[in-house]
């Protein structure tokens, strides 16, 4: 399986400025190759209004025809950083393309602000944990806090900008045997705005809200920014400083995501959660920013890796009717305002949410022992760092 382990590296000024010049240069070249591709798609609707292919069909150009002509074509520029790193930011180009033909959105030209990173590879990099610096080639030795050991192999060396802050990820191979251990607790788990999870057993977390916690402070920001000259330096220092308040707040929720994700793995050897449509849930404008400043899809992404690298299960069940049902199988509808839950047929008054807890656990469909569910239900082991995003999902 695969690890990320970050850290934060702390260039000095010269090589801040290598940083950002690789930054530049990956950027032109990801913008240049979409360009390409995109006369290459024009020619093509220019040749099929005449109906004329010269083999038949259309050519389209893809990651291995620009790989093999970018030695042939690098200027000064590019050949200032390691050639490993350009052909990566070939491979993200050819990424986005799949990603439009498995229904995402067209790619898109990159700005100096929207480009913040560049892959090493598996090669270019060497780490010296004695003297603590991370040697990259063409940039130099890195000063870098390891707080934590690396696992495994090193695959890939990500350096990201972060407005003022630079980090390095590195994706790890692990070869560990992942043992399956026995399913002896259980929970289901019914997530929310009023309470932002409930357990099956009644016990409630609280949302901790950053997000309107900091509006005052982010709305001030942006109320500065909103009076600076278009362009000018002032403007772009006030940009820095709203981009910081929006990062404490990311790092806030993602600090108490991993401290309640590790809790749900140490405490269940099986979690059971709603397999929700976030994003179609975020249409609702009344409930949109609390669902964002929830994080559900955060949560539930780090609990079902950890689970996964523990031998545990996470299961997502069928969220259809869950508030609506009691634990009897009686329907007993409700608007979002009773938050009480009174079943006319078995006589059960109980929290709403506590009862929708009781539900999921009982759609469960685990009987045995764990450690696939958690793979199954895990599209992308590696990267479980985004976030998700409404009061009450009822």
């Amino acid at each position: 399986m695969r690890k990320s382990f970050q850290f934060r590296i702390y260039p000095n000024k010269k090589q801040e400025v290598a940083l950002e010049k690789t930054l530049t240069i990956c950027r032109h070249l990801y913008n240049d190759s979409l360009a390409e591709r995109k006369r290459q798609a024009e020619l093509n609707r220019l040749k099929q209004s005449f109906n004329v292919f010269p083999w038949g069909y259309p050519e389209w150009i893809n990651y291995y025809d620009q790989a093999n002509q970018l030695p042939l074509t690098k200027t000064a520029f590019q050949k200032e950083v390691h050639s490993q790193v350009l052909q990566n930011t070939l491979k993200r180009v050819e990424r986005s393309f799949q990603n439009f033909f498995n229904g995402a959105g067209y790619p898109r030209f990159q700005g100096r602000n929207r480009y913040n990173s560049f892959t090493y590879p598996g090669s270019g990099l060497k780490l010296n944990l004695n003297e603590g610096k991370l040697i990259l080639s063409k940039i130099g030795g890195l000063k870098i806090i390891l707080h934590r050991e690396i696992e495994g192999k090193i695959k890939t060396c990500t350096i990201k900008r972060d407005v003022d802050q630079w980090y390095v990820s590195f994706s790890c191979e692990i070869d560990i045997p992942i043992i399956p251990i026995e399913v002896k607790t259980k929970t289901g788990i019914d997530v929310g705005l009023k309470s932002l999870v409930t357990f099956s057993n009644g016990e409630q977390i609280q949302p901790p809200k950053f997000l309107r916690k900091s509006e005052k402070r982010l709305a001030r920001e942006q109320n500065h920014l909103s009076k600076k000259k278009k362009g000018s330096s002032n403007r772009n220092k006030q940009k820095n400083k709203v981009a910081i308040v929006h990062r404490r707040i990311r790092y806030q929720r993602k600090d108490f995501n991993h401290k309640l994700s590790t809790n749900l793995v140490n405490n269940y050897d099986n979690v059971v959660f709603e397999k929700l449509q976030i994003q179609n849930m975020l249409k609702n404008h009344c409930l949109a920013k609390s669902i964002v400043d929830a994080s559900w899809s955060q949560l539930i992404n780090l609990t079902i890796y950890k689970a996964e690298y523990a031998g545990k299960i996470v299961e997502l069940v069928n969220p259809n009717g869950t508030s609506q049902t009691c634990i009897c199988g009686y329907h007993v509808p409700k608007t979002l305002a009773v938050r009480v839950h009174s079943c006319p047929s078995c006589g059960l008054v109980l929290n709403r949410d506590h009862v929708s807890a009781m539900v999921i656990e009982s759609r469960s469909s685990t009987a045995g022992i764990a450690g696939i569910q958690a793979r199954q239900s895990n599209p992308n082991r590696e990267a479980m760092k985004r976030e998700a995003p409404c009061e009450s999902k009822g």
